[in-house]
């Protein structure tokens, strides 16, 4: 792709890292600290560059059939751009690359493995890390992040409707939804990104190294000492000698209680056993600890709960499966609106 004069001079110097042709000659490159918009001469327009710094508070875009509009979001004003809305995934990996570089949360040379926008879900997956941002935004401050070096399991729960990622952080599992249709390229995008940085080719094998480095890693050992002890300098609360007494002592009560005849502390000791003792049934036997009917109970609470699960879960698919036919409505309203403000503007270049 060859780089437009106009732009490499807008560039004033910066090292154009990537380019995304958006048709005819039109072109948005970015540089580590801004993305540069270049427009080619039309019938009714010259040239242009515009410039938009990476330095942004939110970014937003709204997606339509035909063009995607992204907002930038600064703090005294918002700037808008359209792209063709089948190079929309394009700019968007790139452009946030520069939005969270320039903010500190990617170093210069991580990569930016995927970008995947779900509802008012954005994910982004670097080669060390998951980034997670929930909101109407598709990025702003409020995130989540999840360094692949603390993750200690991966397991993927596929659904009819959607797909759930169980990325386990610190031992802690953290549940993320995907929709079935982006969830194998989420999967693919995610594993890979684990498989090389913990140098392994399958996610047994991964479960399995990161498993082993969890129990490596953690503060209690096999004898089941804290790891915990007294500096040199400060002497324990009990010594040796106090010891020796203790023990010394515990023998002689030993010496006293041998025989259950003799009074004192150890038939005091017997009695308050055999007071405490529960007394026997008569009969021979003694309460039962459980019965058929305690049994059933359970049995039938265990079956109405799994029943209430299977309804939710069937609940959840049937709202999810609404919401993707209203997303698609939209989407179609969307169209026809575009293609109104189309007829209109032909209509005022006629007139």
């Amino acid at each position: 792709m060859e780089i437009p004069d106009r732009i490499a001079a807008a560039a004033d110097g910066e090292t154009i890292q990537s380019a995304v042709s958006l048709g005819d000659d039109d072109v948005i490159c970015f540089t580590p600290t801004r993305t540069l918009l270049y427009r080619g001469e039309g019938l009714l327009s010259d040239e242009s560059v515009d410039t938009y710094s990476h330095d942004i508070e939110r970014l937003n875009l709204s997606e339509g059939r035909r063009k995607t509009t992204f907002a930038l979001e600064y703090v005294d004003s918002v700037e808008k751009f359209k792209v063709a809305s089948n190079r929309a995934d394009q700019v968007l990996s790139r452009l946030l690359t520069g939005v969270l570089r320039a903010a500190g949360v990617i170093d210069e040379e991580e990569a930016v493995a995927g970008v995947f926008l779900f509802s008012e879900l954005t994910l982004v997956v670097t080669d060390s890390q998951l980034l997670k941002h929930v909101g109407a935004y598709v990025w702003d401050p409020d995130f989540e992040e999840y360094a692949f070096e603390d993750v200690t399991g991966l397991e993927f729960e596929e659904g009819s409707v959607a797909t759930q990622v169980v990325i386990s952080v610190g031992g802690r599992p953290q549940r993320i939804k995907a929709p079935s249709d982006e969830a194998r390229r989420l999967r693919q995008t995610l594993t890979n990104a684990l498989f090389a940085y913990h140098d392994v080719d399958s996610l047994e094998a991964l479960n399995k190294q990161i498993g082993q480095q969890a129990e490596t890693d953690s503060p209690s050992d096999a004898t089941g000492e804290s790891g915990l002890g007294l500096d040199e300098n400060i002497s324990p609360l009990v010594g040796d000698d106090d010891d020796d007494s203790h023990e010394s002592d515990h023998e002689t009560a030993g010496d006293d209680t041998e025989s259950p005849a003799v009074g004192g502390d150890g038939a005091t000791v017997v009695a308050e056993a055999e007071t405490d003792a529960p007394s026997a049934d008569p009969s021979g036997g003694g309460r039962p600890t459980s019965t058929p009917d305690t049994d059933d109970a359970k049995q039938d609470r265990g079956e109405e709960l799994e029943r209430l699960r299977e309804q939710v879960e069937t609940l959840t698919e049937a709202v999810e499966a609404q919401q993707q036919q209203l997303a698609e409505q939209s989407e179609e309203i969307q169209t026809q609106r575009e293609t109104i403000e189309q007829l209109i503007e032909e209509l005022r270049r006629q007139t």
